[in-house]
């Protein structure tokens, strides 16, 4: 068990880990290179810890080791006790939620390692924004998709942000990176096994509703505004859209993937009539 140490000055090298969180650029650099990500609150803190991530510090207040004792009990990483003043001059923010505890990254899986064991696999393009990438993750895991890929320039799964907004989703999707974009499509999904399906607001893209998904499938999902680009489509295999009404010309990214998720993982084949 570690024993909690109060911790008075916010320049203490001990707090290293959780200086300027709310500054993306240096995070984005640093927490992947260090091998470490934040985890902000108790119910991520204990999903990542259940995942088998390593905890290699917590950050909290003091009202907060009654809730995470048990965690505070099983660990042998060191445990700092802050007011919450000196949490915002480390952070950067009000750590409302009082628990930060920063975790040990693991190596991402190889594509077609992560490939072998699915069906329903989310591949995203150049997202970039954190709450996208957040809610989408949360998404995958709420509606029957196996896996995520992610092309090269899309944001870490591992921000902060995104695992918030995830609840930790991302901790319980298996994901990993493929290396030449869009070429991996064919060379590694589609050699899989998987059927590429593009997701557009284009009118002339089959409706999404109507088709019956193929055994395995690889849902492709473009960035917010740009959407997916033409090299990407033209590499899937079917351009399929989700049917708009009154004038509304598409969704935002993570609405559009939570529809497209249990389009293809609960297909309609036929409706039951109302119940009486």
């Amino acid at each position: 068990m570690a024993e909690p140490v109060t911790v008075d000055d916010p320049a203490d090298p001990r707090l290293a880990d959780y200086t300027s969180l709310t500054d993306v650029e240096l995070r984005r650099r640093r927490e992947p290179a260090e091998g470490l990500f934040i985890a902000e609150g108790e119910k991520v803190i204990r999903r990542a810890l259940a995942a088998g991530y390593r905890m290699r510090s917590l950050l909290l207040s003091e009202k907060w080791t009654e809730a995470l004792g048990d965690v505070i009990a099983a660990t042998d990483a060191p445990v700092h006790l802050v007011e919450p003043a000196v949490a915002e001059q480390v952070t950067g923010y009000h750590v409302h939620r009082g628990a930060l505890a920063s975790m040990e990254r693991r190596p991402l899986p190889a594509p077609a390692e992560l490939l072998a064991g699915a069906r329903r696999v989310a591949v995203m393009e150049a997202v970039n924004d954190h709450t996208n990438i957040g809610a989408i993750f949360r998404s995958a895991a709420a509606l029957g998709m196996d896996a995520v890929l992610l092309s090269p320039d899309c944001a870490d799964p591992l921000y902060r942000r995104s695992v918030k907004v995830s609840m930790g989703a991302v901790f319980s999707v298996p994901y990993a990176r493929l290396e030449r974009w869009p070429h991996d499509l064919d060379g590694v999904v589609r050699a899989a096994g998987f059927h590429v399906l593009a997701l557009t607001p284009a009118e002339d893209a089959v409706d999404l509703t109507a088709l019956t998904p193929p055994d395995r499938l690889a849902l492709l999902l473009g960035a917010e505004g740009p959407g997916l680009t033409q090299r990407a489509q033209r590499a899937a295999d079917t351009r399929v859209r989700i049917p708009m009404s009154h004038d509304v010309d598409s969704l935002n990214v993570g609405a559009a993937a939570a529809v497209a998720f249990y389009a293809v993982s609960h297909p309609v084949s036929g409706r039951a009539p109302i119940p009486e």
